[in-house]
């Protein structure tokens, strides 16, 4: 279970440096440092770290002889940069994770309970929209499921 609970949409800007300023209101729970993965659906994924670091124990138990497992194993840990954000509360982000991302200057970060996601503001509000009508007509019976 995570040791914080995230909520919220907030659109920091990511500068010359691919630094971007992380909600004000969530930098005591990420002072310790934060795992940036790449995320689903191409957006970046924040975890705490320790958190991030329970998630890595259950990777490790995974089965060696599994393909999938291997996949996903690979492609998380090559996939991880660890930060600490500075004082000012940001993070930089790596070439690749820009990349992966398609971040240019405009980004929306929002909080995804467990953890926080970083979009792109353009693809962000195509994945709305795209979703939009399955969140209204789904809504919570669908963790009827889970």
């Amino acid at each position: 279970m995570a040791s914080a609970m995230f909520f919220g949409t907030y659109t920091p800007k990511l500068d010359d440096k691919g630094r971007l300023t992380l909600p004000a209101k969530f930098r005591d729970a990420l002072a310790g440092g934060v795992m940036i993965t790449k995320g689903q659906d191409r957006s970046l994924a924040v975890h705490i770290r320790d958190d991030f670091l329970e998630l890595a124990q259950r990777v490790l138990s995974s089965p060696k002889d599994d393909p999938a497992a291997r996949a996903f194993r690979r492609q998380l840990s090559s996939g991880s940069d660890e930060q600490r954000p500075d004082g000012q509360g940001r993070i930089t982000l790596s070439p690749d994770h820009r990349r992966y991302a398609g971040l240019a200057k405009e980004c929306v970060v929002i909080g995804n309970i467990s953890h926080l996601e970083i979009w792109d503001a353009q693809t962000w509000r195509d994945y709305q929209d795209e979703h939009e009508e399955n969140f209204s007509s789904v809504g919570f019976d669908v963790l009827d499921t889970v």
